[in-house]
């Protein structure tokens, strides 16, 4: 996101500093393991939500050196007096590289353990000028393209990262992630509330993030509304809020989906070494 720095006066020389500080910290993601237990945050709307339980476990891993991986599971059980339980998993793989231009994706989508709903895979490029070029093998071979400036989504966590240590409180842009059928580019828009400071409040948070390795870093709160192409000035139709430590790790989930919300709480949590890459 843009960042504006204008103040009548100032010399180039008193501006300096700060560059150089920016230009030397580039946004480290950690690899990391990471379990979090969902629950029913609201429920509400025509599809009668009345409970749910379920798990997110995810495993980020890599650099900017040699890419990186996600693989991401998530089971949840919805509860109806009206059609009883519902489950849904969703399971997801996709390999970034390094400089943001390249993605394989690939997931399925069960309901009820047994029905296959979707199957995606393939494969994404994004050309210089950020015109994001997409091959499909699943659920059919086909090809697309789309115009504008689009980021996968490691780039767009690398982004908020970067415009919460800016100060900026919000960001906007387009991310392709591969999600549904993998025919949509989404608009986002990124609330990035104010920087909670290294070891804020640590004591009362989940024995999961109280560690050494996180008890030095700045998170801001986060809400990230996902638009269906060109319908930013309509209701999301999905919403995520998190606090993001300022190595890419995330608690105090909520995943709106509109009817209703779930609370994810972080239960477990294995971060990783990280590797020598200075990118």
């Amino acid at each position: 996101m843009r960042l504006f720095v204008v103040a009548f006066g100032l010399s180039i020389a008193s501006l300096m500093p700060a560059f150089a500080e920016t230009a030397k910290t580039p946004v480290q993601l950690a690899p990391h393991r990471a379990v979090y237990d969902l629950s029913l945050l609201r429920a509400g709307g025509s599809n009668g939500v009345e409970s749910a339980r379920g798990r997110i476990a995810m495993e980020f891993g890599g650099d900017a050196c040699d890419g990186y991986t996600l693989k991401y599971r998530q089971v949840t059980i919805l509860n109806s007096s009206e059609s009883g339980a519902n489950t849904m998993d969703v399971q997801t793989a996709t390999y970034e590289t390094g400089d943001g231009r390249t993605m394989h994706f690939k997931s399925t989508s069960l309901r009820q353990g047994l029905i296959k709903d979707s199957e995606v895979d393939g494969d994404a490029k994004i050309t210089p000028d950020g015109t994001l070029n997409v091959d499909l093998k699943q659920p059919k071979k086909t090809a697309f393209g789309a115009t504008g400036e689009t980021v996968f989504p490691t780039e767009h966590l690398k982004r908020l990262i970067e415009a919460g240590r800016r100060g900026d409180t919000t960001l906007s842009v387009r991310v392709y992630d591969g999600s549904n059928k993998g025919d949509k580019v989404y608009d986002t828009l990124g609330l990035i509330g104010r920087k909670i400071e290294p070891g804020a409040a640590l004591a009362s948070l989940e024995e999961a993030v109280r560690k050494d390795d996180l008890a030095s870093l700045a998170r801001w709160p986060v809400t990230i509304s996902y638009f269906e192409e060109g319908k930013a000035d309509r209701t999301p139709v999905y919403r995520i809020s998190f606090e993001l430590f300022e190595n890419g790790i995330s608690r105090d989930l909520k995943l709106d989906y509109g009817d209703f919300a779930l609370k994810g709480e972080l239960k477990s949590l294995d971060v990783q070494k990280t590797s020598g890459c200075a990118r």
